[in-house]
This record gives structure tokens, C-alpha cells and sequence, in this order.
């Protein structure tokens, strides 16, 4: 009963403060989509879609790696061994991620022409660089609240995170005010990215340090943080004792599947995104009017579509670690007894939205974006919310299971179909082919992760 009241309440204290962070978002990204052109916003979609797979080169699986580590300690109740593995996985982020940063240095050129058409210079992409090392331990520390039940912890560092990006952007769109060009505004956006994500990673790191000291207190153990400045920590790169760490082996054989695994998706998933635009062109569209389309579509009106899913987003998270404890333990009656509620209210909740949407969708484009063109959008992508808000629900029970490389597998096999379509399909049919792919690419991914929980539930005695 206690376990369940903890999951209740940070379930609720997830929905509320997300929502109210998804709503901060969608204020400040349409104050940006009506302050910057078309064509602008489409190539700020694909500096962010190379950003993000920079992300996942970074920092794939070790989210998921700390929870599983930490909640299986917990389980069993080994707190003792909860600072070193915790610990062990920041290491093995920070190695990661400076391995990813140099990846993107050496290929600026590459991504400033095949990624950014040339549109920007490079200086976003060493900004990306200094971005990803403070993002991946930022995402490994977040894991280990998650597991611990302390994720309130985190959720103001979310809050500091946001602010602090608004408030830089703009002080520095008023600094770059006189220069409106195409590359100042997306140094400002991305620079303000930035200085978010340091300070939020100076906020989970003092945290992070605090929480070990309090609540797993270990006498004889190296720190693992020195102070910087009085009351500022900074992570230390340690040496990983490969013989000796235990933790290494069971977070690798985490991290190695979903990371190979992620990074594929991702790859796809850019070069999908990426191609986007080259085959609207090609089918008799200007750069300027595919960039134009494609940021209406990708940072319009997609946005508002998901915006709800925050509540699921919140609960799903938790749902990771909270089906490990059960898959570890043999609970095989309780994760098909919540398997079965969380899929059904998740399929009314998603069936109410998709009816709103459809019938004020116009309404919506015109009411936020004074765009009628954005509400048909919406409208027409109003069918796939269903699907697509299940098949989260899906995914995260399935990572809880241990079946997060099945995950993987879905998706890579999913953006493969979905890309074929791109290429042959959208140069023919223009942005009405681009539509049909995402539906496409959406309902091979709900229909296969589905199939994958059924099956997998089927096998449980």
C-alpha cells in the first residue's frame, strides 16, 4: 500500500508539474514561431533533429541503465552497492558523451552541409559539442531519482532548466536584435539551449552528491565529487576499475543493446527527417516552401497534437522502474493485471483527445498560430493520437520488461518502412505523401510493439 502511495503521488506531482512545463514550452515555442519566418523554424527543425541524435549518441540507454541498476539493488535491498552503481553510470556517461562530442567536431563541415544546407556555420555545432557531455550526466543522475522515488528532486531542476532558457533566449535575441538573420536567430535559440542545460546540470549534480550523503552513507569510498568553489560540484572523470566494478558488466549489458539499438533509430530517424525537405523539393517544391512546410508540420503543428501526452509521458516513466521491481521478483499476476488498466485508460483518454482535436483543430490553428493551414494539419493528424499515445504506454512497460532492445528493434524497423515511403512516395505525391508516411510509420510502430507485449505476456507462467 505505501509503494502504491508513492507511485500515486509522484505520478500526480509529475502530471502537474509537467503540464505546467509543457504548457511554459508550447507559450515560449509559439512566441518563437511567431517571431521567426517559416523557413527559419524548418531549419531550427533539422539543427534540432541533428541535435537530437547527438543526444542519443551521447546519453542512449543510460537513463534507463541507472533506473534498472538502482531499482534492482533496491529490490533486494543491497543499499549499500546504490552509490557505486549510481556513481558508475555517470562515469561511463561522461566517457560517453566526450566520445560524441568529438564525433561532432571532427564532422562539423559534414553536418553544417548535408544536415544544415549549408543554412548556418558551424558555430552551432560547437555549441552542440559543449552541450552533449552536460546533457548525458544530467540524464543519468535524473535515472537514479527515478529509481530512488525522489523524482520530486528533479522536477525543479526541469522548472530551472526552462527559465533559464527563456530568459537567455531572450536577452539574446535582444542582443542579436539588429542582425534578424537566419543564423543569429538559431545561434541565440540553441545558445540559450545551452546555458539551460548547464544549469541544470550544476543543480543535479550539487543534488545528486547531497542525496548520496544523506541517504546511502558509505565510510570508506573515494568521493566521487570535489568541491568546486565552495558550494559547487563538478563531476570527476574516475577511472573505471573493469575487474573490480561489478556494476560495469550489468550496465554495458543495459546500455550496449539499447545504445546500438538507439543509435540506429536515431540515425534513421535524421536522415528521415532530414530528407524530408530534399524530397518535397523534388517533387516540384523551392527549398524555401519545403522548409516552410516542413517547420509548419514538425514545429507547429505535431506540438500541439503531443502536448497532451505529457500525462502519459509522466506516468510511463515510473512505470519502468516499477515493472522491473515486479519482473525481477516473478510478479507476472500484477504486470498483466496493470498492463491491462494502464492500456484501457490510456485508449479512452487518447480516443476523448482525438475527438476534440478533430472537431476544434481549425479553431486551435487559428486561435494559437493565426494559421487556418496549421488547423488542417491538426485535424488531419488528430487519427493517430490513439495509436501513438498507447503505443508510449507500450514502449515503457516493455523497458520494464527487459525487452527494451525489442523496442529498439521496432523502431529501426518502423523509420526503415518509413523512409522507403519518403524516398519513393513524397517526390510523386508532395507534403500529401509526406502525411501518408507518418501514418504509415505510425501504425507499423503501434501494431509490432503491441504484438511484442502480447506475445510476451503470453510466455509468462
Amino acid at each position: 500500500m505505501k509503494r502504491f502511495k508513492i507511485f500515486f503521488l509522484n505520478s500526480l506531482l509529475l502530471i502537474i508539474s509537467s503540464f505546467i512545463l509543457q504548457l511554459i514550452k508550447l507559450i515560449f515555442n509559439i512566441y518563437v514561431s511567431n517571431h521567426i519566418s517559416s523557413e527559419t523554424l524548418g531549419v531550427f527543425q533539422l539543427i534540432i533533429v541533428t541535435y537530437s541524435f547527438g543526444i542519443t549518441l551521447a546519453s542512449s540507454g543510460i537513463n534507463i541503465s541507472c533506473i534498472r541498476i538502482v531499482s534492482e539493488e533496491l529490490a533486494i535491498g543491497n543499499n549499500y552497492e546504490v552509490r557505486k552503481s549510481s556513481s558508475t553510470c555517470i562515469k561511463i556517461s561522461l566517457l560517453i558523451s566526450l566520445f560524441a562530442s568529438f564525433i561532432f567536431f571532427i564532422n562539423s563541415n559534414f553536418i553544417v552541409k548535408y544536415c544544415f544546407q549549408s543554412k548556418v556555420d558551424k558555430t552551432i555545432v560547437y555549441l552542440i559539442c559543449v552541450a552533449l557531455p552536460l546533457i548525458s550526466i544530467s540524464s543519468a543522475i535524473t535515472g537514479y531519482f527515478t529509481a530512488v522515488r525522489r523524482i520530486y528532486k528533479t522536477i525543479l531542476g526541469q522548472f530551472l532548466e526552462q527559465i533559464s532558457k527563456i530568459i537567455a533566449t531572450m536577452i539574446l535575441f535582444k542582443i542579436y536584435s539588429a542582425s534578424n538573420s537566419l543564423q543569429s536567430v538559431c545561434f541565440c535559440l540553441i545558445l540559450g539551449d545551452v546555458i539551460s542545460e548547464f544549469v541544470a546540470f550544476l543543480y543535479l549534480v550539487f543534488l545528486y552528491n547531497f542525496d548520496l550523503k544523506k541517504y546511502f552513507p558509505i565510510i570508506k569510498h573515494k568521493s566521487f565529487f570535489c568541491n568546486f568553489k565552495k558550494n559547487l560540484y563538478v563531476v570527476l572523470p574516475l577511472k573505471l576499475d573493469l575487474h573490480h566494478n561489478k556494476f560495469v558488466f550489468k550496465i554495458l549489458k543495459i546500455l550496449i543493446p539499447i545504445s546500438v539499438t538507439t543509435c540506429i533509430k536515431s540515425g534513421i530517424s535524421t536522415i528521415k527527417q532530414l530528407i524530408i525537405p530534399s524530397s518535397l523539393e523534388k517533387g516540384g517544391t523551392n527549398v524555401e516552401q519545403a522548409l516552410s512546410e516542413y517547420g509548419t508540420i514538425s514545429g507547429m503543428a505535431f506540438p500541439i497534437i503531443m502536448f497532451p501526452a505529457i500525462f502519459l509521458l509522466s506516468v510511463s516513466i515510473l512505470l519502468i522502474p516499477e515493472f522491473s521491481r515486479y519482473y525481477v521478483k516473478n510478479d507476472y499476476k500484477k504486470i498483466k493485471k496493470y498492463t491491462k488498466k494502464l492500456l484501457l485508460i490510456t485508449f479512452i483518454f487518447s480516443t476523448i483527445l482525438m475527438l476534440i482535436f478533430f472537431v476544434f483543430g481549425k479553431l486551435f490553428g487559428i486561435m494559437i498560430y493565426n494559421n487556418p493551414q496549421v488547423g488542417l494539419y491538426i485535424r488531419i493528424m488528430s487519427f493517430l493520437i490513439p495509436f501513438m499515445y498507447i503505443d508510449i504506454i507500450v514502449d515503457n512497460i516493455l523497458k520494464g520488461l527487459d525487452a527494451q532492445t525489442s523496442v529498439m528493434v521496432i523502431n529501426i524497423i518502423d523509420l526503415i518502412i518509413s523512409i522507403s515511403f519518403i524516398v519513393f512516395i513524397v517526390p510523386n505525391l508532395g507534403i500529401i505523401g509526406y502525411i501518408i508516411s507518418i501514418f504509415i510509420s505510425e501504425l507499423i510502430n503501434f501494431t509490432l510493439s503491441l504484438k511484442k507485449l502480447i506475445k510476451l505476456e503470453k510466455s509468462f507462467k
